[in-house]
């Protein structure tokens, strides 16, 4: 796994996070719902990179 896609994967959870936070203190279940989507999509991003180098090493 390059450092660079770890960090772009990191940098997409945390955002999910942050946006998950400002959607439960506000009340926004539409924002609430994208902040975890974001998450997942870094969750996944992740595991296919750790799956990639598992194939390569």
């Amino acid at each position: 796994m390059t450092t660079a896609d770890k960090a772009k994967n990191s940098a997409r959870q945390a955002k999910g996070k942050a946006k998950e936070a400002a959607g439960k203190a506000t009340g926004n279940d539409r924002l609430r719902v994208k902040g975890k989507a974001d998450q997942v999509k870094g969750d996944l991003k992740q595991a296919g990179e750790k799956v990639k180098d598992a194939f390569t090493t």
